[in-house]
């Protein structure tokens, strides 16, 4: 099974459906995670870049050997790939 991320910040979801957001008529979206969208919108307006910085933080969390570097070259990569920033 592909693992499903969110469209916007690119955090894993899996198949844990209270990771998932909601559209306006309080469906689940299957495209954005519960931190970046709720009510059929995003609950921050920023630009691909900002999302970016945001993210950084959780990244090196999950990942303890990773530098700050690392991380910001594979969400530079992976960012433009999703959705939201396509």
């Amino acid at each position: 099974m592909e693992e499903k991320y969110c469209q916007s910040c690119g955090m894993p979801m899996g198949n844990l459906k209270d990771m998932y957001g909601k559209n306006k008529d309080e469906s689940i979206s299957e495209d954005y995670c519960k931190y970046c969208y709720d009510k059929g919108e995003f609950l921050a307006e920023v630009n691909m870049n900002q999302m970016i910085n945001i993210c950084i933080p959780h990244m090196l969390d999950a990942n303890k050997n990773m530098s700050e570097e690392e991380a910001r070259n594979i969400m530079n990569e992976f960012m433009p790939t999703l959705k939201r920033w396509k």
